[in-house]
């Protein structure tokens, strides 16, 4: 999320505190279900209920890949078990999109999970773009391009391709070279004020997402990739969890993104783990960081990704540093390596 839209968010905020009601037992993963070909997503299945790795998105400029990881190292002394980027949509950072992907390698070679997300540019406009409602990444689709988006031949579609493809090539790289990649494409999907976003049902932003997967599965070839479904708790969260589910086949993970003000309740946690059925969730992003405590009281949340600055105007350091040296959160040092 990028800054811009937090003001949007914050509209709607109640508060920034945090709070859990009664706990209750999250239901185990089945023995089948923790099979996986990815050495990464059989990590998240083995600590869920247990431990929670720490992590931090690295929001632009892509010419400084790691500028938020570095931050939280220089606060805590540790570095973060998951590094995250964005491919994004200006054109400076289209620019230096390679330079996000050599730092995807190099935090994967140290042990890292790899989260990458993309601000896409809306396929009816032109890119680059801009973060606004216009031509940008905020503007929107009437029903008639929603059609035409979802409907191949199309000119709408095949733009959309292209601008896929772009972002595919990238992704081939890391491929190429082993590294599995937490991919979190059309994330907020509830979100109404993204062009992808805010439309429920079988046709809406599901059918999307499950477009862009197939394509970039059966298609591109990028078996590389563990898929995130990520939604925001807004007060319609327990209806969203089902109208923008794209189904079991088409995601890994589930990630909320927690940003109402609300905090870290019972009620979104017990949501997700139902939508989940047996597989990871996870804290997709944030601004207000977990306590130790939640995270205990809530031990399924395989990782959080706090959003780069925003982990320092809703945190003290001293909340920062408790955090990251908590006995249930797992840092960079204690991941394992990855072949």
């Amino acid at each position: 999320m990028n800054i811009y839209l937090m003001i949007i968010s914050a509209v709607l905020s109640f508060g920034a505190c945090s709070k859990n009601d009664t706990k209750t037992t999250p239901p185990t993963p089945t023995e089948d279900t923790v099979k996986s070909k990815f050495q990464t997503l059989n990590y998240l299945y083995s600590i869920s209920g247990k431990k929670t790795l720490s992590g931090i998105h690295n929001r632009e400029p892509n010419a400084t890949p790691a500028r938020w990881t570095n931050e939280i190292f220089n606060t805590t002394g540790k570095y973060p078990a998951l590094w995250s980027g964005d491919f994004l949509f200006q054109q400076d950072n289209i620019n230096n999109r390679q330079l996000m992907i050599n730092e995807a390698l190099k935090q994967y070679k140290q042990g890292a999970i790899v989260n990458i997300m993309w601000h896409a540019c809306n396929p009816a406009y032109t890119q680059p773009c801009g973060w606004d409602d216009g031509k940008g990444v905020l503007s929107g689709l009437s029903d008639q391009q929603w059609t035409e988006l979802l409907t191949p031949g199309t000119a709408l579609h095949t733009k959309w391709q292209s601008q896929v493809d772009e972002v595919c090539s990238y992704l081939q790289q890391l491929k190429d070279a082993k590294v599995e990649v937490l991919w979190r494409p059309y994330h907020e999907m509830n979100q109404g004020k993204f062009w992808w976003g805010g439309r429920p049902g079988a046709n809406g932003t599901r059918k999307l997402y499950q477009m862009l997967h197939d394509y970039m599965t059966n298609t591109k070839g990028l078996t590389n990739l563990i898929w995130v479904w990520d939604i925001q708790d807004f007060g319609s969260l327990s209806g969203d969890a089902n109208d923008y589910n794209p189904g079991a086949n088409y995601f890994d993970i589930a990630a909320l993104d927690v940003y109402d003000g609300s905090g870290y309740t019972q009620t979104k946690y017990e949501i997700m783990v139902r939508a989940a059925k047996g597989k990871p969730i996870a804290i997709g992003e944030c601004q207000k960081l977990p306590t130790p405590t939640e995270l205990k009281n809530q031990p399924s949340w395989t990782f959080f990704m706090s959003w780069s600055e925003l982990t320092y105007d809703h945190n003290t350091h001293g909340e920062i540093n408790q955090l990251y040296s908590a006995d249930n959160v797992i840092n960079l040092d204690k991941m394992p390596t990855w072949k």
